[in-house]
């Protein structure tokens, strides 16, 4: 766990996400705390629950990107679900487990990341050596041992019968075969022999998941043990091949019971559950009973457990929830957090609104981030040779405009700017290949190609 203060965690979040202070500031103290519970004694940090977050906001003003970019400073495990697609038991659909599971596959891929990066070298030296002997001239390659034929030849190995006298080379052979592997390896290090086809045996892995309410098997893992394995033959150009033995010899390399040992008990001291759309299943159920309100607060009462802690079944092992934490979040437009059940807005205790957000705020969004939307569109047409700049009174017209459009129709947030700029830079995308030097975005420029836009969002305003 990264040893961030709430300030520096601030800092790093406002490289990516503009305003909503309270917001970073909230989820910084929470990541901060699970720190420091890590210094505890066990007894006492058990009693310790995480400071769950509830995010109200309208769409596009941060509410994911901060608990995405968290749990990456971080390097956290995290799972980002919507709360609609999830049932109560009984009904057709998702059941509220899956998210724990979800979080232990992230958990996992983190981890075998991290092992895999830690062995690269050795799996590069090793698939090289693989790659030589593909590319090495077929009466030059040494003779391989017969394969088993029988049903049962790999559990039992091969029978005395299926043998051979290995063959023995001579010195000479031996000089020519190391003077010719010699060679390979210098056109594999100089790039000369990206293209060549080469015929690689590959494992052939069919998908046999067993996932229902709960049940979450993998048939292929189970009787990947006992039986043979089934492979293949794919030719492959020395560039693909190179990456396919890397990852085959990488795998060879890492501990898989390590890794799942690791993966479950970082899922359960550092996950990282992000709930959207909590709001859409904000409902208590009527007094007449029925109706989709029943179905909502079904499914409140489902999730209720795993926030409050709770043993889950994964096929990796059981995994605790108990301090793991959950950001919830909402536009909470016609529903209120009061409208969740007692129990669930309890294990939120830390609530934070998030702003709307103003001109000033579309000015920075534009270009303050590190992957600022101008920054991304200058370096796309960059690749075509076009230089493209922003003037300042060119991002205050974007600015303003998305403002307006937020104000005078659906609030999108941040997410309007795409559109605004994909309309702007329409025409400089398509003739990208045929322009040559600098094009200028200056507020001309966007009043020009976004007057009829501007004109309506005018008109809608004496609409009624």
């Amino acid at each position: 766990m990264a040893e961030l203060t709430p300030r520096q965690t601030v800092e790093e979040l406002d490289k990516y996400i503009i305003g909503q202070a309270g917001a970073k500031r909230a989820v910084a103290i929470a990541l901060r705390n699970r720190y420091r519970r890590s210094l505890l004694p066990e007894e006492v940090a058990e009693e310790i629950m995480p400071k769950n977050i509830m995010m109200m906001g309208p769409t596009g003003v941060g509410k994911t990107e901060i608990a995405r970019r968290l749990a990456k400073l971080v390097k956290a495990p995290f799972v980002k679900v919507e709360a609609t697609k999830f049932t109560e038991v009984g009904y057709v659909g998702r059941d509220v487990e899956s998210i724990i599971r979800d979080l232990v596959e992230a958990s996992i891929h983190m981890v075998r990341e991290e092992r895999i990066n830690g062995v690269s070298e050795k799996a590069k030296a090793a698939a090289k050596e693989r790659l030589i002997d593909l590319l090495m001239p077929k009466e030059d390659k040494p003779e391989e041992k017969p394969k088993p034929q029988y049903p049962f030849a790999a559990l039992f190995g091969p029978t005395a019968s299926t043998n051979e006298p290995a063959k023995t080379e001579t010195p000479e052979e031996i000089s020519v075969r190391e003077s010719t592997r010699s060679a390979i390896e210098m056109q594999l290090d100089a790039g000369l022999l990206e293209d060549q086809m080469v015929e690689l045996e590959v494992e052939d892995k069919p998908n046999m998941d067993l996932s229902q309410a709960g049940v979450d098997i993998n048939l292929g893992e189970i009787m990947g043990g006992m039986m043979p394995k089934k492979t293949k033959i794919r030719k492959l150009s020395v560039s693909e091949a190179r990456r396919v033995l890397e990852q085959e010899e990488g795998d060879k390399l890492i501990d898989r019971e390590d890794i799942n040992g690791e993966a479950l008990k970082r899922a359960e001291t550092e996950g990282i559950v992000f709930l959207d759309e909590i709001d859409k299943i904000a409902g208590r159920q009527t007094a007449g009973g029925g109706g989709p309100d029943v179905s909502r607060e079904g499914v409140q009462r489902d999730i209720l457990p795993i926030v409050e802690g709770s043993t889950v079944n994964t096929k990796y092992g059981p995994v605790k929830t108990d301090h793991m934490l959950f950001i919830a979040a909402g536009a909470f437009h016609v529903a209120k957090v009061e409208d969740l059940i007692p129990e669930l807005q309890g294990r939120f205790p830390i609530r934070v609104t998030l702003d709307s957000l103003s001109v000033e705020d579309f000015k920075r969004i534009l270009v303050e981030p590190e992957n600022a939307l101008t920054k991304q569109y200058a370096a796309l047409l960059g690749t075509e040779g076009l230089q493209l700049k922003f003037t300042d009174d060119g991002i205050d017209a974007i600015a303003e405009f998305a403002y307006e459009s937020n104000e005078n129709s659906e609030n999108l947030g941040a997410r309007r700017l795409q559109g605004i700029l994909e309309q702007l830079l329409e025409e400089v995308s398509f003739e990208a290949d045929t322009m040559q030097g600098e094009v200028v975005i200056d507020k001309e420029y966007v009043e020009s190609r976004l007057k009829h836009h501007m004109d309506l969002a005018a008109l809608k305003k004496y609409i009624l």
